[in-house]
C-alpha cells in the first residue's frame, strides 16, 4: 500500500508541476490589477502546499541517495518559491520572472529525478 501512496505523491507532484510551468505567461501580464496579482499568489502558495506535502512523503520513502538528491532540490525549489512569492507580493514583473525561472528549472530536475524511480 505504500509503494501506491508514494505512486498518487509523485502523480500530484507532476500535476501541481505542469500547473506551475504553464503559468509562466501569467507572470509576463503587465496588469496592476491587486485582484490578479492575489490570485497568481494564492495559485503559487497552493501548489507548492501540496508539493511540500507530497514531496515530504516521498522523500521519506525513497532510497537513500535518491532521498538526499530530492532532499537538495526541494529545498532550493522552496526557497526559490519563497523568492518568487515575495516578489509577486512586490510586483516586480522582472524579478518574479526570474525567481520563476529558477524554480522551474529546479522543478524540471525534480521531475526528472523521480521518473526513474516511480
Amino acid at each position: 500500500m505504500e509503494n501506491q501512496e508514494a505512486k498518487g505523491c509523485v502523480f500530484r507532484i507532476q500535476k501541481c508541476a505542469f500547473d506551475l510551468l504553464s503559468m509562466e505567461d501569467d507572470l509576463t501580464n503587465e496588469e496592476d490589477d491587486d485582484i490578479w496579482w492575489e490570485l497568481i499568489r494564492r495559485e503559487i502558495c497552493l501548489k507548492s502546499t501540496f508539493l511540500y506535502c507530497d514531496l515530504n512523503r516521498v522523500i521519506s520513502s525513497s532510497a537513500d541517495e535518491l532521498k538526499r538528491t530530492l532532499t537538495d532540490l526541494a529545498n532550493s525549489l522552496f526557497q526559490y518559491l519563497e523568492e518568487l512569492d515575495d516578489a509577486i507580493k512586490s510586483r516586480s514583473i522582472p524579478l518574479a520572472q526570474i525567481c520563476y525561472s529558477d524554480a522551474a528549472l529546479v522543478l524540471q530536475e525534480i521531475m526528472a529525478a523521480l521518473i526513474p524511480g516511480y
